[in-house]
């Protein structure tokens, strides 16, 4: 006994654990034994349940050894649980007494909820397989457990993630010709070479800052097209939700999509395909694989580990550290496809109210009824539960989840790689039953995620299944401590804090986002930022945060729409202080009222921060990968110029006063308004302009909606010499279009590129006029111009000094005359003037 209590000291200074010496331990490991397993260095347990269970014994029992604690060691090798592993309020420690679950020191202990398989052989000759690909295709029977053979969704081969047979990489992905909602189908180029409808085949698609994974139930080809039909209920969702939906958008193209799932898409290294009907798994080896001796792991348990107490009786007082928990699995796409709302929760039932309006929001028009991604370890109802230095790695879905119900545990100096879906989450966003814009206020607040504390975590390569999870995502929270952890290579945002698109106080308050270090994220979707928040949080802090390195996306519905920091809807009464990122991009959309903002941006002092892991924990670092070949990095170029957004209705359907309500609602508080005939025109800024155009898009697709943002002619007054702009200025709104004829369209532009060499007369004469700016914009064959001068000043007047004693822009005025003509639902004019 004594030998054994000096070899346990010794693996707990190896630790750096300050533990007792009196405490019961308890042994799991690989070794075989003849003798019955009692939990002894000897004869360890062969399971880590078996262990739980002796535990439970001796604390049913009160055991004296557990007067200072249980401490359940776990020796080196891969487990794989047959169910999830479960600690119940049974399993709970007590402050003198947790229970301690540890990888023994230097050993890597895995709880895989994975499956091998084995038997790979070269394939040969395949009927659908051409020669040429099916001489590098291995194939190994489909697996079964229980009997049965499991419709898994991700593979990983020698710890490297294998690609499901997808039609395009993720770098190469073509876009949707339409989407008909009617028909809740959607209208495709005919890419492909021989593409043939197969049962089992999914259809992945872009769309603003979530995806969505369909199942498809037909699709039609035609000569340059194809039409895809969808199965239920993911069918009516995805067509009926108004956020995001399908991108339809001349200027940025429309959603990016491909397919996944068939035979016929099985053709680079690395892909495999799953063969239900013939219970076949092929694999296309990469060139330094050997498959006689690779390990080769199918996820197949959801969760691995769950601690869920009670209300009353929460599971409390475990400590779990230097585990690796991998190759968890996520089953509901299979039956039920996957459209999501954001932050990888997808909708249950989504519509568009036909009366806009909620008793908390008066405006709202979409309802969304939302559910919560599968997590390799679930915690629900715990406090003072500890997991340190652990592994979650090779997972389907989410990492980890605080559910529900949590208090005061901690996640600290973890590494998340590999992710497919959130690496961590927090709290209730909403449960099933509760629309996902309603402030939570429950009446029991144990129900509430209060006091975690989620720092010093690593977490890399996450959200790279669904492009719309987040790297830390919390929802109603209270007085949450997330800090110091170094996040990069997300698809989307770095930390989502906050749900319910309100203003309305609600149970969230007193949370701090301090000193993270966020870089390389919104890789595939924008709307994004490296923090970003929802609703109402009094007391909340985020400080001292580190934010840098935005991918270009490829497929961004609005190029621009990317942020360094970001208050969404009803984001009010928090403190947004001396955080850093190299340039001014941030959003504050419809913010409620409350927000401090000072010292954000380049001129923060990031060397005081510290941000990102702390001293004793920068080792996790090296788990991080270069970036990828193909991916670059954006930089901001600020527009400073106005942006318009104009609506053209012929049928007068929306009125002045809704477009007003509705410019309210995204986030415009005086929105300045312009009419002329069946147009409206908004004036704005850049950022709140990309964002009105997307919403009216996708809200009235009966109109024409029209943003102006391509300036292609600046003047102003330091053309004229003088030392600075008059600030109190008035202005006019002019349009009219260009011919139709290309050619005239092209001198035109160039006549205006060359005019301040070619035709200084015409500057003159706008100095003369007192202009302080004259902008010309277009969009398609239609141009806009607008025009500045000092306040009080009577246009028709100053605009008559610019041909005084000015023969050249007479003569300019008339040679721009034949290249220009007047819009729809002109007579005889050409430029006419908007009114406010």
């Amino acid at each position: 006994m004594k030998m054994i209590r000096c070899l346990v000291f010794l693996m707990l200074c190896g630790l750096g654990l300050p533990l007792s010496l009196w405490a019961a331990e308890i042994y799991v490991g690989p070794v075989s034994t003849t003798l019955k397993r009692d939990g002894s260095i000897d004869r360890p347990f062969g399971t880590l349940e078996d262990a739980l269970r002796h535990a439970r014994e001796l604390r049913r029992l009160n055991d004296p050894s557990i007067s200072e604690g249980i401490n359940i060691w776990i020796r080196g090798g891969t487990y794989f649980p047959e169910q999830t592993i479960r600690l119940r309020p049974e399993d709970s420690g007590t402050p003198e007494s947790p229970t301690r679950i540890r990888a023994i020191a230097g050993d890597k202990s895995v709880l895989s909820g994975g499956r091998q398989i084995s038997g790979w052989t070269k394939l040969g000759k395949h009927r659908d397989i051409p020669s040429a690909v099916a001489r590098h295709i291995y194939v190994a029977d489909a697996p079964k457990v229980g009997g049965k053979r499991v419709n898994f969704r991700q593979l990983w081969v020698n710890d490297k993630k294998a690609i499901r047979a997808e039609s395009h990489g993720d770098l190469e992905l073509p876009r949707i010709l339409n989407w008909n909602f009617d028909k809740q189908t959607a209208v495709l180029p005919n890419v492909f070479e021989g593409f043939k409808f197969v049962e089992g085949m999914e259809f992945f698609i872009h769309q603003w800052w979530a995806i969505a994974q369909l199942r498809v139930k037909d699709a039609v080809v035609h000569k340059d097209s194809i039409e895809v039909y969808f199965h239920q209920p993911e069918s009516k969702i995805q067509s009926e939700h108004p956020w995001p939906k399908p991108w339809l958008s001349k200027e940025s193209g429309n959603s990016a999509f491909r397919f996944v799932n068939a035979l016929q898409f099985l053709d680079k290294p690395g892909e495999w395909f799953l063969d239900e009907r013939d219970g076949k798994v092929y694999y296309y080896k990469r060139d330094d694989e050997d498959m006689r001796k690779a390990q080769v792991i199918f996820p197949y348990l959801e969760t691995i580990l769950q601690l869920e107490g009670t209300l009353e009786d929460p599971v409390s007082h475990i400590q779990i550290e230097g585990l690796s928990f991998a190759h968890a699995a996520w089953f509901r796409p299979n039956t039920h496809g996957h459209v999501a709302l954001q932050a990888g929760m997808y909708f249950h039932e989504a519509y568009k109210l036909d009366k806009p309006g909620t008793p908390d929001k008066a405006k709202l028009e979409n309802q969304a009824w939302v559910g919560r991604p599968a997590s390799a370890v679930v915690l629900k109802n715990t406090s003072y539960v500890q997991f340190q230095r652990c592994t979650f790695s090779y997972l389907a879905s989410t990492g980890f989840d605080f559910y529900a119900g949590n208090f005061q545990d901690r996640l600290v100096g973890n590494t998340f790689y590999d992710i497919g879906g959130n690496a961590v989450l927090m709290g209730k966003f909403s449960d099933d039953q509760f629309e996902a814009h309603l402030p939570y206020n429950p009446k029991d607040e144990r129900e509430v995620t209060r006091e975690v504390v989620v720092r010093n975590n690593l977490i890399h390569n996450t959200a790279n299944e669904d492009w719309g999870a987040v790297g830390i995502g919390a929802g109603f929270v209270q007085g949450v401590d997330i800090s110091h952890n170094d996040i990069s290579d997300v698809a989307y945002s770095g930390i989502s804090l906050g749900w319910g698109w309100t203003p309305t106080v609600n149970i969230m308050k007193n949370n701090t986002v301090m000193r993270n270090r966020i870089t390389r994220y919104g890789k595939f979707m924008y709307d994004v930022a490296g923090i970003y928040t929802l609703s109402a949080q009094p007391g909340t802090k985020i400080r001292e945060n580190e934010i840098d390195s935005i991918y270009v996306s490829p497929y961004a519905h609005i190029p621009d729409h990317w942020f360094y920091l970001y208050t969404d809807e009803g984001s009010a009464y928090m403190d947004v202080s001396n955080n850093w990122f190299p340039q001014n991009k941030i959003l504050k959309n419809a913010n409620g009222p409350g927000v401090i903002w000072e010292n954000n941006g380049p001129e923060a002092d990031k060397a005081a921060f510290n941000a990102g892991l702390e001293e004793p924990f920068r080792h996790l670092l090296s788990r991080k990968e270069s970036v990828k070949k193909g991916y670059t990095f954006n930089q901001y170029v600020p527009f400073t110029k106005p942006v318009f957004v104009q609506v053209h209705d012929p049928q007068r359907s929306l009125s002045k006063e809704a477009f007003t309500a509705f410019a309210n609602g995204q986030g415009l508080e005086e929105p300045q308004i312009y009419t002329w005939g069946d147009y409206m025109l908004l004036k704005t800024d850049d950022e709140h302009a990309k964002k009105m155009t997307g919403a009216m898009l996708a809200n009235y697709p009966q109109l024409t909606i029209t943003m102006f943002n391509d300036l292609f002619y600046t003047f102003d007054q330091q053309r004229c010499g003088t030392p600075e702009e008059t600030k109190d200025v008035d202005f006019v709104i002019l349009t009219a279009q260009l011919v139709e004829d290309k050619k005239k369209q092209k001198e035109y532009l160039q006549y205006h590129k060359n005019q301040f060499e070619e035709w200084p007369e015409v500057a003159a004469g706008f100095c003369k006029a007192g202009f302080q700016e004259v902008l010309l914009y277009r969009h398609g064959r239609q141009l806009l111009l607008y025009i500045s001068f000092p306040k009080g000043k009577d246009f028709t007047e100053i605009d008559a000094l610019t041909t005084e004693d000015n023969p050249r822009v007479i003569e300019w005025n008339r040679i721009m005359s034949a290249y220009q003509e007047g819009i729809e639902g002109t007579n005889n004019e050409t430029w006419i003037f908007y009114k406010q």
